[in-house]
C-alpha cells in the first residue's frame, strides 16, 4: 500500500542569497533539532503537511528543502512551524517570490540532488553563490 504524498510549502528564505548562507543559518538555529519559524495562521491544510517539507527560494528559485515536523501554538496565539534545522539541496527550479508561505503539491515539488551532493559543501562558497543564482546547482 503506497502512502499518500504530502502536501509542501513554500516560502522566501528572506537574505539568504545561497545556499551556503541558509545552510549555516538553518543549522546554527537547529542546535537541538528544531527550528520554529512563526506565521500568523495555522494552515487550513497543516495536516497534511507534517511530513512534508518546506521549500526554500533563493534568487526566485526552489533551491533546498526543510522537513515539517508539526505545527505548534505560539504563545502569542501565532503558529509556529517547527522544521529539521537542514537544508536538502533540491532541483533548481523557477519560482517566483511571495509574501509569507504558499502551498505546493507534491506532484509539482522538485527532486533531492541526491548522492553526489556532498562536494557542494566543500565549493567555495561564492562559487556556490554563483552556481545557485544561475540556476545550475
Amino acid at each position: 500500500m503506497s502512502e499518500t504524498p504530502k502536501l509542501n510549502m513554500t516560502k522566501v528564505a528572506f537574505g539568504c542569497d545561497n545556499l551556503p548562507l541558509l545552510q549555516s543559518r538553518l543549522s546554527a538555529r537547529g542546535a537541538v533539532g528544531e527550528i520554529f519559524l512563526t506565521t500568523r495562521y495555522l494552515p487550513k491544510r497543516h495536516a497534511e503537511m507534517v511530513g512534508g517539507s518546506l521549500y526554500w527560494i533563493i534568487a526566485h528559485r526552489l533551491m533546498a528543502r526543510s522537513p515539517i515536523i508539526r505545527f505548534d501554538p505560539a504563545p502569542d496565539g501565532r503558529t509556529e512551524i517547527v522544521i529539521a534545522p537542514r537544508a536538502i539541496p533540491v532541483v533548481s527550479t523557477p519560482k517566483r517570490a511571495h509574501q509569507g508561505w504558499r502551498y505546493l503539491e507534491a506532484a509539482d515539488a522538485p527532486a533531492d540532488l541526491g548522492a553526489g551532493t556532498e562536494a557542494l559543501a566543500e565549493m567555495p562558497r561564492a562559487m556556490l553563490g554563483d552556481l545557485t543564482k544561475l540556476g545550475l546547482v
